[in-house]
């Protein structure tokens, strides 16, 4: 569309739901459409046009009836959309030439009625709008050039223009007329002396989402960026930009995030080019992609950079070719070459550059991850591509899908900043006169036998921080601090349930009575009062109910929850080097049970040291948070478990004189490869049972003090 137009058409349309300033938030279709041509030169106006519009559910609101004074019957009548829009074109194009002009420009009250309605429904109904819908002049934005003191230019309103004008109001009470011949004459008072005003202002729709790379040193107003979450797991870039058509995003602004794994987690963040489009995508909230809503929230540019923000100058050069589709390919042999690839994907469909257009993801000292990204020119070819998932290259079949420039730049940051094998910081060189006592840390959750928490069991998976605090009602009060803690499952999602940490046991006592079964949404929750000692449990994979406490499983015979004391343990404690480890990696570290003077049979458990607990809450799938909606819940890493060693001079109650002397620990870890995508702690804890280590063994790879060395029985059987 040119930048000038000699010709205007005033366009006004109204939906079957929510008009005016919340125009196009309820995903409601058009179902009204009136307009009217302006000449610029001769200041002449065209003959009104008004047309129904047949939406494909005639359930109108109360709301709408009532503003439009539509009726189901009249619509019934109407044509659809796409028979509409043709009628319009021919309609306008054949006046403009009557008039001997040239071109043409939608004139608007609010950007709504296009950016919000016109493109996301033609979108939704697989229909091309045509060109003139793609630029367009915001009528308050024009005006407030013209009378700067009117107000700010998006607070305007039809009526309030004319005010401001002393423009008789119109007495048409027909809807959609009054407001086009109430624009109309805003229009030829702000052409007219003294303002002799020249429209320039024209706003465009950007045809189609851009890809491209972001750099880390890159600024990103936070004012521009949403989170959208709940999306589909094979949706790409370009799904997400068609969910937001209408709306411009800033180029490469689109960025999938990923979860420990690699995978994607369903939640995306879009950067968009200025405050007034992020805005309206907010208005989106709940829109749908397909059969699935999506939430829609604010986000800051830190967390934009942090997902799509890169360094790598081979990322930057490989994505430097523009318009590009990406597909990333997993599963690789390791031993697979450019060469390789190209010819799993065949001739068929051509490489960009060849094997200059295929990306290897590596580790730092080069090994490959089995991943790769692919180039292709064009959408047809990246079709014929994805038709080979799960097709066999050498002794694997390999994986394809839809990848976007973000998701390559996570991909590489994640694998190049991976260590060659992962360990506990080292203990600090200084001598600790007095360790550091667990409840010291704010970020640990101190455990006991003290029945002061509460267990709900069976909650929606869409239940937020703001329903349970609802469900407890005039309990919220009695709730501790930072109390509140949603689990999630292996894949980060919630589970159904949440342990809340009560002020007293009396309070969670009259907690579990008062709101055992009682309903949160459709669903009624289960509530159990409980400890922080069965927290840690239940997170381990015992359960909790009514009848008792039910220890983790395990393949290997298990010891029942009270033969745990049978072992000596002294106070709780951790070096300062605890500290160092924020949740959700350490969630809540087990306090070992008071002493009890009975022999320790000799069955395979899991162990009740501190260091023991250490491993297993390191490795939870469990993370906390206090109320902070509308952003969302902070996503679950990972951290490997630790070195014997090192976790051995953890409960040690004081550095060892070796250890300050050498400062690294030998032959204490084992390294794992091929684990398969879906394995977890308890997999890996029972393929090591079994293995036994003496007092001495230990020793010799960390010297103990007598208290840390009281905590390992004789010939006892660990999982490490």
């Amino acid at each position: 569309m040119a930048s000038h137009s000699d010709t205007l058409v005033v366009f006004f349309g109204a939906t079957a739901g929510a008009n005016g300033g919340k125009l196009g938030s309820d995903e409601r279709e058009l179902i009204l459409l009136v307009w009217q041509i302006v000449d610029l030169h001769e200041k002449k106006v065209g003959k009104l046009q008004r047309r129904l519009v047949k939406p494909d559910s005639l359930d109108l609101t109360e709301q709408c009836k009532e503003e439009t004074g539509l009726t189901v019957d009249e619509l019934l009548k109407a044509e659809p959309l796409d028979t509409v829009l043709q009628q319009f074109q021919q309609s306008v194009s054949a006046e403009v030439k009557a008039l001997g002009r040239s071109s043409y420009t939608l004139c608007v009250d609010s950007p709504l009625i296009v950016r919000q309605v016109l493109h996301p429904e033609a979108s939704k109904k697989n229909l091309v709008l045509p060109e003139c819908f793609y630029s367009f002049v915001d009528l308050r934005k024009e005006f407030h050039k013209c009378c700067p003191n009117s107000g700010p230019a998006r607070e305007l309103t039809v009526p309030a223009m004319l005010d401001y004008a002393c423009i008789p109001p119109v007495t048409d009470q027909v809807a959609g007329v009054t407001e086009v011949k109430s624009m109309v004459l805003i229009t030829l008072h702000i052409l007219a002396d003294p303002y002799s005003h020249k429209f320039t202002g024209f706003e465009a729709v950007k045809y189609k989402f851009e890809s491209g790379a972001c750099s880390k040193t890159e600024a990103v107003d936070s004012e521009t960026v949403i989170r959208a979450r709940g999306l589909p797991w094979q949706s790409s870039d370009q799904d997400i930009a068609r969910f937001f058509k209408g709306l411009n995003i800033a180029k490469g602004g689109v960025a999938l995030c990923l979860n420990a794994q690699g995978r994607r987690n369903g939640e995306a963040l879009v950067r968009f080019i200025n405050a007034e489009h992020r805005d309206m995508a907010l208005e989106r909230h709940k829109h749908h992609m397909g059969s699935r809503y999506i939430e829609v929230y604010k986000a800051t540019g830190e967390e934009f950079l942090k997902i799509a923000g890169g360094t790598s100058n081979e990322v930057a050069q490989f994505l430097s070719k523009e318009n590009q589709v990406i597909i990333r390919m997993r599963g690789l042999p390791f031993t697979a070459t450019p060469q390789d690839v190209l010819s799993f994907l065949g001739p068929d469909t051509p490489v960009t550059d060849g094997s200059e257009g295929l990306l290897f993801v590596k580790y730092p000292d080069g090994r490959p991850t089995g991943d790769a990204f692919v180039l292709f020119a064009c959408e047809d070819y990246a079709q014929n591509a994805l038709k080979k998932h799960k097709q066999i290259l050498g002794k694997r079949y390999i994986e394809l899908f839809r990848s976007t420039a973000a998701e390559v730049q996570q991909v590489l940051n994640r694998y190049m900043s991976t260590p060659l094998i992962s360990t506990l910081p080292p203990t600090p060189m200084v001598s600790v006169p007095m360790p550091m006592p667990v409840l010291a840390t704010p970020p640990f959750l101190a455990t006991g036998s003290t029945r002061d928490c509460v267990r709900l069991r069976g909650l929606p998976y869409t239940a937020a921080i703001e329903d349970i605090l609802e469900f407890m009602g005039e309990h919220t009060v009695d709730i501790k601090p930072h109390g509140v803690h949603m689990v999630l499952n292996q894949q980060g999602r919630p589970s159904g349930d949440a342990f809340i940490q009560m002020k007293s046991a009396d309070r969670a006592f009259m907690v579990s009575q008062k709101c055992h079964k009682k309903m949160m949404k459709d669903r009624y929750v289960e509530v159990f009062q409980c400890s922080t000692e069965e927290m840690s449990y239940v997170l381990m994979g015992g359960t909790l109910n009514r009848s008792g406490l039910s220890p983790p499983p395990c393949k290997l015979p298990c010891l029942s929850p009270p033969t745990y004391a049978a072992f000596t343990s002294p106070a709780a404690i951790l070096p300062t080097e605890a500290a160092l480890y924020q949740p959700p990696l350490l969630a809540t570290p087990r306090t070992p049970q008071p002493a009890a003077h009975t022999a320790a049979p000799a069955l395979a458990y899991y162990p009740p040291q501190p260091h023991a607990q250490l491993y297993m809450n390191m490795n939870m799938n469990y993370t906390a948070y206090y109320p902070s909606p509308p952003v969302s819940p902070s996503t679950v890493s990972y951290f490997a478990a630790a070195p014997p060693g090192s976790v051995a001079a953890a409960v040690a109650a004081q550095p060892s004189p070796a250890m300050l002397q050498h400062g690294a620990q030998h032959g204490a870890l084992v390294r794992m490869q091929g684990l398969p995508y879906n394995a977890g702690v308890k997999d890996i804890l029972s393929f090591f049972q079994g293995y036994q280590y003496a007092p001495d063994e230990y020793s010799s790879v960390v010297q103990m003090g007598d208290q840390a060395r009281s905590l390992i029985q004789p010939k006892e059987w660990l999982c490490l």
